[in-house]
């Protein structure tokens, strides 16, 4: 696929796609003879990773290091599966953060829909009473 392919595949610009390669957080995308990047199944699952991750809030440093480490080999799988284990609790932790600060805003919000239903029934009382009087 062409990188004009693949960015609006995964609504990604071209120019993230070649920052994101120079950067190391792809492996380097194979090239036509022409030097044209051509990318690949495997390229494309690495985009459909690092959009996730980043999309998760995963820094991008620490997915250069599991990029970096994945290419020295099979020996790295213990340091790969301990930086996404890593990740995963930071992930984790940010959710729980995330749900504390959500449960705050609802009993906010919740507060507010109270207030306004009382306002309503005194405002719907007072309309009864002067309609009474008419």
């Amino acid at each position: 696929m062409t990188i004009a392919e693949v960015s609006k595949k995964y609504d990604i610009s071209p120019d993230t796609l070649r920052y994101y390669e120079r950067i190391g957080l792809i492996p380097p995308v194979p090239r036509t003879k022409s030097g044209i990047r051509d990318y690949d199944e495997e390229s494309c699952g690495w985009i459909e990773l690092m959009k996730c991750m980043r999309g998760a809030g995963v820094q991008i440093e620490a997915l250069i290091e599991y990029v970096a480490l994945f290419q020295q080999g099979d020996e790295t799988i213990d340091a790969r599966k301990a930086l996404l284990i890593e990740q995963r609790d930071q992930l984790v932790e940010r959710m729980e953060d995330m749900q504390r600060s959500l449960d705050r805003l609802n009993e906010k919000i919740e507060r507010y829909e109270q207030g306004l239903m009382t306002k309503e029934q005194q405002l719907r009382r007072a309309k009864e009473r002067k309609e009474q009087k008419q």
